[in-house]
C-alpha cells in the first residue's frame, strides 16, 4: 500500500526523490528532459486550436445565434469572452506551463481544492466516451457517401408513409357551387378544385433524412426503457474511432503534435469550400439572413436566457475547466508566452464560429428554397442540423456523394482534435501520479482510456509566477485579470450556476420526455464529478494541524512543493525545493488507501 502524504497533507513535508530517467514524451533535444516538451510552438498552438475548436462550432453556436437574435447575440458573446472565457483559459495555461503539471497535481497551488482536478479529469472522462459516439456517427456516415445516390436522398425502403421530400396538403378551404367548404385535398384535386389562400393544412411528414437518421443509422428505439439491441456497424465504426486515437497517440505529444498539422487545418479548407459552393446557391442570402442579417432582434438582448446561452457556449467552445489546457500547456517551455497564445487561441476559436456559421446557413437556406419552406423549419440543433437537416440539403447538391464525403470527413477531424486533447488529458494526469508506470505502460494505458479557482492571497503569488515566465507586466497590465479572476468572473459563474439551476427542466429527445430515473442518472453523474471537492477539501482539513481556523489557512497556501518543475527556473523564491520531480507518484489516493489511512 503506499503512503499518501503528498495529497492528503498540506505539504508541509518535504520529502523528493530524484530520477534521471527519460519520460514517455521526451527526446534529447526537449527543456523538460523527463516529462518532454512539444516538438515546437507550432505543434502546441494547433493541439490547443483542435481542442478549442470542435463540433459545438460548426452545430451549437450556429443554432444558438439564430434562436437568440441574430448578430445581435454577438454582443453577449464578445462580453463573456471576455470577461469569463479569456481569462479562465488564461488562467489555465499559466498553470500548467508554470508547473508542468497536470490538471491534478496543479492543485498544489491550492491544496484546499485539489479535488477540482480530479473533477475534471472524471469530466473528461465523461465526455471523451460520448465524444467518440459522435466521432463513430460521423464515420458512418463518411462510409455511407462512397455511394453514386445518397441513401438519404429520397424515400427508399426503409421509409414509412411520413416520408416525403416536400411538404403533403392535408385539407382546406375551397368553393363549391358558390359555398365555402373545407375538404381534404384529394376531394379538391378530384373535383379540379383550387384551394383558398391561407387555409390550407399539410400532413406531417418528414424528410428522408430524418428518417435515415433514426430508422437506418441509429435504428432508434421508443425510449431509455428500450435499449434496443447493437447496431453491428456502428460497433464497428465505434472501434475504428478508437484505433484512431490511440494510433495518433501512442506516442504522446510527439506524435499528436504532428497529426493536428492536418487535422486541425484541413477543417478550415473545407469549411471555405462549403461556404464557396453554398454562397452561390439560390436561397443562400436568406439563410445568412436568417443566421446574422436583417431579422437580428436587439430585443433578445434582454432576456437572462440569451446571457446564459452565451456563456455556456464559451465555455462549451474554450474547453475551459475540462483539464485539457492545463494537460497541454504543462507540455511548453518554461518561458513560452502562454499570455499571448492564450489571446491568439480564444480569438481563432471564436472566428471559426462565426465563420461556420456563414457556411451552414448558406446550404441550410437554399434547402428551404427547394422545400419551398421558411428557414426556421429546416434549422435544427445539436444533432439534427448535423445529421438530419445539412445531409439534408446536401443530398440536393450536384455531386453530392462529394459534398456529403467533405462535410462528414471534416467533422470527423474536428471530433478527432478534440478527442486527441481530451485522452492526453487523462494520460497526462497518470504520468504525473504514477511516472514510473507510464514509462513502461504509455501504449496499453492509452489504448485502455480511449466556481472556485484560487483566494486573492493565492492570486497575488500566481502573477508572480506568470511573470517569472513571460516577464515583468505593469500594475495596469494586471489590473483588468486581477478584477476577472477576483471577482467577474467568479461573480458570473455563480449567477449563470444559480439561472441554470433555477431553469431546469427535465431533458428531452425531441418531443420523447426521458423517464425520471434517466434524469436521476443524469444528476448522479453530476454529482460524482463535483463530490470530490468537497471529499478532499475535508480530508485535506483533518490532516493538517492546529485548530480548525490554522488548519483551513494552511490548505489555502500552496503546497511546499509547489513551484517551476526544472531547478533552473526557480530562482529565489522557489530555492527551497529540493526536487519535486518523483513525489508525483504519491499524489492521488485510491478509495481502499483512504479508508486504510483512516482506520
Amino acid at each position: 500500500m503506499l503512503s499518501l502524504p503528498g495529497f492528503l497533507s498540506c505539504g508541509k513535508k518535504k520529502d523528493f526523490s530524484l530520477t534521471n530517467e527519460k519520460g514517455a514524451h521526451s527526446s534529447d533535444s526537449d527543456e523538460n528532459s523527463e516529462r518532454g516538451n512539444w516538438s515546437n510552438k507550432g505543434d502546441y498552438l494547433l493541439s490547443m486550436v483542435g481542442y478549442a475548436v470542435g463540433l459545438g462550432n460548426v452545430w451549437r453556436f450556429p443554432y444558438l445565434t439564430y434562436q437568440n437574435g441574430g448578430g445581435a447575440f454577438l454582443i453577449p458573446y464578445t462580453l463573456m469572452l471576455a470577461l469569463a472565457g479569456l481569462p479562465l483559459f488564461f488562467m489555465e495555461c499559466s498553470l500548467g506551463q508554470f508547473a508542468s503539471q497536470g490538471p491534478v497535481s496543479i492543485w498544489r497551488i491550492l491544496p484546499l481544492f485539489q479535488g477540482v482536478g480530479i473533477t475534471m479529469v472524471i469530466i473528461s472522462t465523461f465526455v471523451t466516451i460520448y465524444y467518440n459516439v459522435i466521432i463513430a456517427y460521423a464515420l458512418y456516415y463518411l462510409f455511407a457517401s462512397f455511394q453514386q445516390v445518397l441513401p438519404w436522398s429520397d424515400c427508399f425502403s426503409w421509409a414509412d408513409e411520413f416520408c416525403s421530400k416536400t411538404r403533403i396538403v392535408s385539407d382546406c378551404n375551397t368553393t363549391l357551387h358558390g359555398q365555402i367548404i373545407h375538404a381534404n385535398y384529394s376531394f379538391v384535386t378530384g373535383n379540379n378544385l383550387t384551394c383558398i389562400n391561407g387555409t390550407i393544412s399539410y400532413k406531417p411528414v418528414q424528410f428522408p433524412s430524418e428518417q435515415y437518421w433514426n430508422k437506418v443509422a441509429l435504428q432508434r428505439s421508443s425510449g431509455l426503457d428500450e435499449t434496443g439491441r447493437i447496431v453491428w456497424y456502428l460497433a464497428l465504426c465505434l472501434l475504428l474511432s478508437w484505433i484512431i486515437i490511440a494510433a495518433a497517440l501512442f506516442k504522446g505529444i510527439k506524435s499528436s503534435g504532428k497529426v493536428v498539422y492536418f487535422t486541425a487545418l484541413f477543417p478550415y479548407f473545407i469549411l471555405f469550400i462549403l461556404l464557396v459552393r453554398g454562397a452561390t446557391l439560390e436561397g443562400a442570402l436568406d439563410g445568412i439572413e436568417y443566421y446574422i442579417g436583417r431579422q437580428s432582434n436587439i430585443t433578445k438582448l434582454m432576456e437572462a436566457e440569451v446571457w446564459k446561452d452565451a456563456a455556456t457556449q464559451i465555455f462549451y467552445s474554450l474547453s475551459v475547466a475540462w483539464g485539457g489546457l492545463v494537460a497541454l500547456s504543462s507540455y511548453n517551455k518554461f518561458h513560452n508566452n502562454c499570455y499571448s497564445d492564450a489571446i491568439l487561441v480564444c480569438v481563432t476559436n471564436c472566428a471559426t464560429s462565426v465563420f461556420a456559421g456563414f457556411a451552414i446557413f448558406s446550404i441550410l437556406g437554399h434547402m428551404a428554397f427547394l422545400s419551398e419552406r421558411p428557414v426556421s423549419e429546416v434549422v435544427d440543433s445539436g444533432f439534427e442540423l448535423a445529421f438530419v437537416a445539412y445531409p439534408e440539403a446536401l443530398s440536393k447538391l450536384p455531386v453530392s456523394p462529394l459534398w456529403s464525403f467533405l462535410f462528414f470527413f471534416m467533422l470527423l477531424l474536428l471530433g478527432l482534435d478534440s478527442q486527441f486533447a481530451t485522452i492526453e488529458t487523462l494520460t497526462t494526469t497518470i504520468q504525473d501520479i504514477y511516472p514510473s508506470v507510464m514509462k513502461k505502460l504509455r501504449v496499453p494505458i492509452t489504448l485502455g482510456l480511449e466556481p472556485h479557482d484560487f483566494l486573492p492571497t493565492g492570486g497575488n503569488r500566481f502573477i508572480e509566477d506568470i511573470e517569472m515566465m513571460i516577464g515583468k507586466k505593469s500594475r495596469l497590465f494586471w489590473l483588468w485579470w486581477r478584477v476577472c479572476w477576483f471577482f467577474i468572473t467568479p461573480v458570473l459563474l455563480m449567477a449563470i450556476l444559480v439561472w441554470s439551476l433555477i431553469t431546469f427542466a427535465n431533458p428531452t429527445y425531441g418531443s420523447v420526455l426521458y423517464p425520471t430515473w434517466g434524469t436521476a442518472v443524469g444528476w448522479c453523474m453530476i454529482i460524482f464529478c463535483v463530490i470530490w471537492i468537497p471529499i478532499v477539501a475535508i480530508v485535506k482539513i483533518v490532516k493538517a494541524e492546529g485548530n480548525i481556523v490554522q488548519r483551513i489557512v494552511s490548505c489555502c497556501r500552496p503546497a511546499a512543493n509547489w513551484g517551476p518543475y526544472l531547478e533552473s527556473h526557480r530562482g529565489e523564491r522557489y530555492s527551497h525545493i529540493v526536487d519535486p520531480q518523483k513525489k508525483k507518484e504519491h499524489e492521488i489516493p485510491t478509495v481502499s488507501a483512504i479508508i486504510y489511512k483512516q482506520h
